[in-house]
């Protein structure tokens, strides 16, 4: 089975909130919540992958420095094994918004369970719970 890495964040605002994106009608799970980030391409680590992601979906510049590992996901899924690192970043210049019409919400750690997610990500909710 292919492995696929993606490069996920949990961009947390000053009052402890967490920014998710939800997958757009025309990806695959559309409508499910996601924490930013993308795929990391061959000649990328998963941090430049995720400076990247963060420019080109939200608009915003960060640094490898403001990214702190925390986490990671394993899942399977039917075409293809998610290995997805998840990295917690508090700086960053600009303002998120949507650029690729993805619907955006800052939400409470506490509240995350409440946003229907890919199975991937689930697992990571109680962690960002415990964490933040």
């Amino acid at each position: 089975m292919k492995v696929v890495l993606v490069s996920a964040v949990a961009l947390a605002d000053p009052e402890g909130r967490v920014l998710l994106a939800q997958r757009p009608p025309d990806k695959p799970m559309a409508g499910l919540w996601e924490f930013p980030g993308g795929k990391v391409e061959p000649a990328e680590t998963p941090e430049t992958a995720l400076i990247r992601e963060l420019r080109e979906e939200l608009g915003i510049e960060t640094w490898a420095s403001c990214l702190a590992p925390l986490t990671f996901a394993s899942h399977g899924y039917d075409k293809f094994h998610l290995l997805m690192p998840l990295f917690v970043c508090r700086k960053w210049d600009g303002f998120p918004r949507s650029r690729e019409n993805q619907g955006l919400a800052w939400v409470r750690p506490g509240d995350l369970r409440h946003y229907p997610m890919p199975p991937a990500d689930i697992p990571l909710i109680p962690i960002l719970r415990d964490w933040l």
